[in-house]
């Protein structure tokens, strides 16, 4: 085994609170606590059109509510009436759906709405969508007159427990996915269960992927509470949801505020993530969805890890079980019938974790605990090619 430059762990030894049983969908909060950048994780039903929610909101004069074409006609007239009240000029910008269009021609055509319309800094702008809709509209945040505040209100699954969460925003490159981007916290995020009943099998499962992603890095407790309650939470079964989502962003709050930059500790949260961009932009984005990228990457990296000595046999089948009862792929796809393993590393040398060319990986270093180390070209190799049909 290669050490990395640097190995960080996480477990639910750490400050977490303890695991509760969660029966209801009665309205919880999370806390991401950042210093002055410290914003409010709301969960629950009915919370999105309830103008109570956005009372604490910095005031403003104009709002822009940033969707796409699947999400906007089902929501953005519910999410205008909540918002009548805090401002007197409301927009509606409307994106083509899909990862093919989180790219600079759709960043600009975010900044086209806000200078047609004369925005100014007192201006906020409302992510109502998946993740693509999120991390582009707080990138546009980020970047419109050098910051202007934002809101989450994630739409899916995944949004909700993962990419709403902690302020990482990007584009696309053909080269590389979230190369392009920023760290930029949300003033809130609203996480409405109500809107998860509107999401196809397919995208839910996709969204569970990054629920299980947080067993085997930081709660096996938390695994264990999966496996056994996975056919509720595919069945949409609210209680079930909302625990799942509470979790999910109870464990990322506490590694993001001891870690807002991933400088070490938050480059856990990418577990599965090096082999599943990889595959996204291999195939070209939208073929995969970015949950079944990252399930099929925890089990390779499962794989790895258990190839270095550090997890047995017996853990990766546990939890490449609960992958693809997730109704998650747990094969990698061919993406160069020539050097199929070559492909994949060059892909993987474009990480955002790579460094000096080095690909560094997200390994499990026991059921609970993660860490991030690097690992020889061949080992690599031969995992890829036991792992990918």
């Amino acid at each position: 085994m290669t050490p990395g430059r640097f190995e960080s762990s996480f477990s639910a030894a750490s400050t977490l609170a303890s695991m509760t049983s969660n029966s209801s969908t009665a309205p919880v909060k999370v806390s991401i606590s950042l210093v002055d950048r410290s914003y409010a994780i709301f969960i629950g039903s009915g919370l999105f059109a309830d103008p109570l929610t956005y009372q604490h909101l910095p005031s403003a004069s104009a709002a822009l509510i940033v969707s796409n074409t699947t999400v906007a006609p089902i929501y953005a007239a519910r999410l205008k009436a909540a918002l009548q009240g805090y401002f007197a000029k409301i927009i509606l910008c409307v994106l083509p759906d899909g990862e093919v269009y989180k790219d600079w021609q759709n960043l600009q055509v975010i900044f086209d709405a806000l200078l047609e319309n004369s925005c100014d800094r007192q201006t906020v702008l409302f992510a109502l969508g998946g993740g693509v809709v999120g991390d582009m509209t707080g990138f546009a945040a980020a970047s419109y007159m050098r910051g202007v505040p934002f809101v989450q209100v994630p739409t899916t699954l995944l949004a909700q427990v993962d990419s709403s969460v902690g302020g990482k925003t990007a584009i696309n490159h053909q080269l590389g996915k979230n190369m392009i981007g920023a760290f930029y916290q949300p003033q809130l995020v609203v996480c409405d269960l109500d809107v998860l009943t509107t999401l196809p099998p397919r995208e839910l499962s996709a969204g569970l992927a990054e629920v299980i992603k947080y067993g085997p890095i930081a709660d096996m407790v938390f695994f264990g509470w999966i496996e056994d309650h996975l056919g509720d939470l595919l069945a949409g079964d609210k209680s079930a949801l909302a625990h799942a989502v509470e979790r999910s962003c109870q464990i990322k709050a506490d590694v993001v505020g001891r870690d807002e930059r991933e400088q070490g500790l938050r480059a856990i949260l990418n577990f599965g993530h090096t082999f599943g961009h990889a595959i996204e932009s291999g195939l070209g984005y939208g073929q995969w969805l970015h949950g079944e990228g990252v399930g099929c990457g925890m089990v390779i990296a499962a794989h790895l890890s258990q190839r270095l000595g550090l997890i047995d046999t017996a853990f990766v089948d546990r939890l490449t079980t609960l992958i693809q009862r997730a109704g998650l792929p747990v094969k990698g796809p061919i993406l160069d019938q020539q050097d199929n393993a070559g492909r994949y590393l060059q892909l993987m040398r474009v990480d955002k974790k790579a460094q000096a060319g080095e690909i560094r990986f997200v390994l499990i270093k026991q059921p609970g605990s993660a860490a991030v180390m690097a690992a020889p070209d061949a080992l690599v190799r031969d995992v890829i090619d036991t792992c990918c049909q």
